[in-house]
């Protein structure tokens, strides 16, 4: 599939309409699986610190909430978008909630997968090798066209050097 065809992929966002990646063109994008009721959680914070650092930059974060992991994930969109607000004040783009893995794993992470099936920023000592999402805030970077430029294990938080390091320097590479 061409990196067009990533951008076409069609998904909903939490207020019901519909999106690409094709409608972020020009931004780099930090694509990240959320759950409301994970250890991972307060990830959120992180996020949306980066999200108010670099959206002036051209940055955005894609939240796309997803209950694939032990019913971390229950809520309805509306229930999601209420605990993104109250919670962690999240104003980044938080979408409807789709599936990430399995049978019935949505065309976006298929294809996110397909174009970085290994995990290239992880914590020391973690050994993940499976190129399926392995649990929420698993963490895609792309490109100002939709190229998958890093993909960064759930461990690593928003503010780890390493995921700001790459999203700074898609930012100057990509200005």
């Amino acid at each position: 599939m061409s990196d067009q065809a990533l951008t076409a992929i069609g998904f909903n966002k939490n207020d019901g309409g519909e999106a690409t990646l094709a409608d972020y063109r020009g931004q780099v994008l930090l694509v990240v699986n959320t759950a409301s009721k994970c250890g991972l959680t307060p990830q959120y914070e992180g996020l949306q610190a980066a999200y108010d650092e670099y959206r002036e930059q051209g940055f955005t974060v894609l939240g796309f909430p997803a209950n694939d992991f032990m019913g971390q994930e229950p809520g309805t969109d509306e229930e999601i978008a209420e605990f993104c607000s109250v919670n962690y004040a999240v104003t980044f783009p938080v979408m409807s909630k789709i599936s990430v893995a399995g049978e019935t794993r949505h065309p976006l992470y298929t294809e996110l997968i397909a174009r970085r099936p290994a995990i290239d920023g992880k914590p020391e000592g973690d050994s993940t090798a499976d190129p399926e999402i392995t649990w929420n805030f698993e963490k895609f970077l792309l490109d100002r066209d939709g190229e998958v430029v890093a993909r960064f294990s759930p461990r690593v938080t928003p503010d780890d050097p390493a995921l700001r390091e790459a999203i700074e320097t898609e930012l100057k590479r990509s200005a």
